[in-house]
């Protein structure tokens, strides 16, 4: 377990990942993303997440991907690694690759596949954060991994020193605030994150610390302007720019020839394009790249609220 003082807030956008044509990874478009995010201002990026395609990835891929981001950031931010597999020994082997790339924390689901009860999962961060030499985040995330992360749970975790914070991608609003409650009585030892992009000044006002939104990749400039309103009380500025950012996200509604995780991945990476950021909006197989007419519904949200110097 590592007794690094490690506390990460703020802004951390899930990476995606840029293809060619190919399939292969588009190196100097993954540099222009996170060049664009860290000139944003963000507060650290998140590589191999589920917008980052970690679930499409061979092993190889992984590794490069996770090389190039250490490489690109350069310690200007933390690194937050996703090192997300179905059972406890694959995901250890995944830290252990994580470390060795130079990462700066790691951030793991519940086991997957395999049915588990409470207890296992409470076991499963047990183990990572006894086996990790750098700070683990538990990623809630049901509606993949088909188990929800209790709060108390975490909470107690936390207090123990397994996981060092919580990405919260339930959706769960009412979960969210027991969550950042517990938190705060048991003495904040959680950074707690939203990944619910069009709620985030609800969840700053809930006692998030950060939020690790897939839309900061096409507006990070945005979500740094949210997070520091929130941050300094300036709460009619926050929803201001939170009413502007729920909009863009529209983006992600915008599919009529697909759907489903396709859907919201594709279009970050169909604005990117758009924006100029990366080469094309290529997506891994078995998903294709969005139709003609599905780029237009999100050029004409872009073109009405898109990202604003």
């Amino acid at each position: 377990m590592t007794d690094s003082p490690f506390r990460l807030s703020g802004v951390v956008p899930p990476l995606v990942t840029p293809l060619t044509e190919d399939r292969t990874l588009d190196v100097p478009s993954f540099e222009r993303l996170i060049e664009r995010m860290l000139a944003a201002g963000v507060d650290g990026v998140f590589p191999l997440g589920s917008t980052s395609e970690v679930a499409f990835c061979t092993d190889t891929m992984r590794a490069q991907i996770l090389a190039e981001a250490v490489r690109v950031v350069d310690g200007r931010v933390p690194v937050i690694a996703g090192v997300i597999d179905t059972q406890t020994p694959r995901v250890l082997e995944h830290v252990s690759a994580a470390v060795a790339a130079g990462a700066d924390a790691v951030v793991a689901t519940a086991p997957f596949y395999a049915v588990v009860t409470p207890a296992q999962v409470k076991r499963h961060f047990e183990i990572l954060g006894a086996r990790s030499e750098v700070p683990v985040f538990a990623y809630d995330i049901p509606v993949c991994v088909h188990t929800r992360l209790d709060p108390a749970m975490m909470v107690e975790l936390g207090a123990s020193g397994a996981i060092a914070g919580v990405k919260d991608s339930s959706g769960d609003d009412i979960g969210f605030r027991r969550l950042t409650l517990m938190n705060r009585d048991a003495g904040s030892p959680l950074a707690v994150f939203t990944g619910h992009e069009f709620v985030v000044d609800g969840a700053y006002l809930s006692g998030a610390d950060g939020v690790v939104p897939g839309l900061g990749n096409v507006d990070p400039a945005g979500y740094v302007r949210l997070h520091r309103a929130a941050t300094a009380g300036d709460w009619e500025t926050a929803r201001t720019e939170q009413d502007r950012l729920a909009r863009l996200m529209e983006i992600c509604l915008a599919a009529r020839d697909t759907g489903g995780w396709g859907a919201g991945v594709g279009a970050f990476k169909t604005a990117l394009k758009l924006l100029g950021v990366i080469e094309t909006h290529q997506m891994p197989e078995p998903w294709d790249a969005f139709s003609d007419a599905d780029v237009a519904r999100v050029r004409a949200i872009l073109d009405e609220v898109g990202p604003q110097a």
